[in-house]
Order: C-alpha cells, then structure tokens, then sequence
C-alpha cells in the first residue's frame, strides 16, 4: 500500500505516521507513505497557494493551480490516476467498512486541505472520494488522513504481527471489542473473569462473544442491526434487552 498525502504541512503528517505500528511497518517497506508539499506547485515567487474567496467573505481559499499541477505531478511519476480522497466535513462519514474497502487500492492519494477549502474547480477535477472522520470541522485535512490511515493500515497483511488482531477488535462483524484483561489477577480489589483464567478456549470465546454483544448493546445499539448472529446469541440479546425494559419500568429504588 502506498498512500501520497498532498498537504501543506508535510513535517506534521510524516513525524505523525512514522512512529509505533505504522512506522515500522513503513521502514519494513510494508506500507508506504510520501507526503508531497502543494506550497512547492505554487506559481507565485513567494509561494502563495491560497488568495481572498470570489464573492466575498472570511478567510482565505487554496487556489486550483498549485492542487492540480502537485497532483498531476504525481500521476506522470506513478503512470496512472490514483484515487483522491478529500477530507471534509461535507464528505460521507469515515467507518471500518470504507477502511476495508479502501485498504485493497494500491495507492491512496489524500487531499489536505487547509483554510476555507479548496477552490471547487480543483475539488471537480481531481477528488474521486469526499470523506469526513465527524460532524466537526478542524484546521486542516492532516489529522483526519492520518486516522484514515492509520485505521487502513491496519487491514493490509503483515502490518500487524498478528494479523488476526485486524479482524477480532472493535466493529469486527458489527460488534465492540469484550474486555481485555492483563496481570494482575486482582488489582484494586476488583478481579480477572475467572472464565479467562480457565484454560477453556471454547468457554472463552462464548464469554467473549456475549461481551461484545452486551457492550455493543449499551454503548453503539445501532451496529446491532447489521450484526450477524447465531439463534443462540440472538435469544441472548433479546434477554439482554427485556433486562433492560424490567429495570427501566421498575425505576430507581426508593
């Protein structure tokens, strides 16, 4: 995988991703990232990109020329049309189901962009994908790509030493991650789930499975629905749920 993040603040992207998983996974050669600065395709001797919206209005907008020329650059290096991803607030919400889609390109190029926007010529030209990672706007493109990447980078094979660890966390078949519990066995009073310290794989799994199902429940209802499930489990969630109900109408203790 190879991403080219298009910004103009290479310094803060690279320093960024090169650390921890992703850093090491980029020195292996498993992933690669190049940050390309747009300052460097501006036309202007003193290498402005951005100059007052048409029409009016606050702040500034980066211009089109110095966008298209980097991104252009970039396709005569690479010998074809890489998809462009934008980030944007107006852009359809960033989730596990886009990451695993995007993580079978070969390259990904992300578009940062900085101040009011970029001019919409350059957006129509270029962009192929308008993504946001929430409804909130931030300074610039750079911290959004780089949760995209991140987020990515864990799905192509080799990144993480157990590649499993891709597939059993958090939104895997719809469904949060159970509880992870580390040694001690009892800390502050409070103790491990003896099931996990039973050696009992198969009873292991269940527990973890019903967790996942109870903390999806009380924390991301919403992801139930595309959540696939045996009968087993769904007559578990049902009881979870008429649980809920009977505390709910009994109300607080008086």
């Amino acid at each position: 995988m190879n991403y080219h993040i298009l910004t103009l603040f290479p310094e803060m992207v690279l320093e960024g991703l090169n650390t921890s998983i992703i850093g090491r996974a980029a020195q292996k050669g498993i992933i690669r990232i190049d940050a390309v600065n747009i300052r460097d395709y501006s036309r202007d001797k003193h290498r402005h990109v951005d100059d007052a919206p048409y029409g009016g209005g606050a702040g500034m907008v980066m211009q089109p020329g110095p966008v298209c020329d980097c991104y252009e650059d970039l396709c005569v290096k690479l010998g074809r049309r890489p998809r462009v991803l934008y980030m944007t607030p107006q852009g359809k919400v960033f989730n596990q189901s886009i990451a695993k889609e995007l993580a079978r390109e070969e390259d990904l190029v992300f578009l940062c962009g900085h101040y009011e926007g970029i001019d919409e010529r350059a957006l129509s030209r270029i962009v192929t994908d308008y993504l946001s990672v929430g409804d909130y706007v931030l300074t610039g493109g750079e911290l959004p790509a780089m949760v995209m990447i991140d987020c990515i980078s864990r799905l192509v094979p080799g990144v993480l030493n157990n590649d499993e660890s891709a597939e059993i966390e958090s939104f895997y078949d719809n469904l949060l991650e159970y509880p992870q519990y580390t040694r001690p066995e009892v800390y502050e009073g409070m103790r491990v789930p003896e099931v996990l310290l039973s050696g009992h794989h198969k009873n292991i799994e269940a527990w973890r499975r019903q967790e996942s199902i109870k903390r999806t429940l009380e924390r991301r209802p919403d992801l139930l629905a595309g959540a696939n499930l045996t009968k087993k489990e769904q007559a578990y969630l049902e009881e979870l749920r008429r649980s809920i109900r009977q505390q709910e109408c009994s109300g607080p203790d008086t």
